[in-house]
């Protein structure tokens, strides 16, 4: 279901991108700014159940380069949380694990002004992964731990498809977006003859955010 509302709002989004380059109007100034927000993330595994989401938080740059009055393209570059919570239940142990994951990421958004205030915006974003942390706790205290991540152990590059809608307000915008990634988190390894992906999961982020435009060309 999220992937067909994703690949609804895209094509909404063409469609009107399309219209408006066929009538094309006064092109307003190009705008940069900053921006952030709070993240809540997750991590999705195809026919699981989904995890507990965690919250984090995303802050960067952007630019607003219009092509008209009523279509952008605006490129963007952010430091950004992902990850998620799993629990675990057994006959002698249960417990919680925690990813966290950081990211700078680069979203490429086609922005589409439906009034003078209000925005469709959708596109895709690569990331790259800096860092992170595993927490695990449980019942059993000898087998908890908080350790840093080895990046060599993961997917280093998330790539996927952001999607969102904004409220323009002068010099300052609200906004909320999801991005959906398309490539695993983890990575492929072999244990003893058996090859297994850990966390066989790809990234999913729901963002609330704010952007101040500091000037105009």
């Amino acid at each position: 279901m999220k992937h067909v509302l994703i690949l609804l709002v895209i094509s909404s989004l063409f469609v009107c991108a399309t219209q408006t380059s066929v009538k094309a109007q006064k092109t307003n100034s190009q705008t940069f700014g900053i921006k952030g927000g709070v993240n809540f993330s997750n991590l999705y595994v195809k026919d699981g159940d989904e995890n507990k989401m965690l919250t984090g938080f995303n802050l960067g740059f952007f630019a607003k380069l219009p092509v008209s009055k009523t279509f952008a393209i605006q490129p963007e570059l952010y430091y950004t949380t992902k990850g998620a919570q799993t629990t675990y239940n057994s006959t002698f142990i249960n417990g919680t694990v925690q990813y966290n994951f950081n990211y700078l990421e680069v979203p490429l958004l086609f922005v589409v002004n439906i009034t003078d205030n209000f925005n469709i915006h959708a596109g895709p974003y690569v990331s790259y992964m800096l860092n992170g942390k595993v927490k695990n706790k449980s019942n059993v205290g000898s087998v908890d731990f908080d350790n840093k991540i080895n990046t060599e152990d993961y997917n280093k590059v998330d790539a996927g498809i952001a999607a969102g809608a904004g409220v323009d307000l002068g010099a300052v915008s609200l906004g909320a977006r999801y991005t959906y990634g398309l490539t695993k988190v983890g990575k492929e390894r072999t244990f003893a003859g058996t090859t297994y992906t850990t966390p066989d999961a790809t990234n999913g982020v729901m963002s609330l955010y704010v952007s101040f435009s500091l000037g105009q060309n």
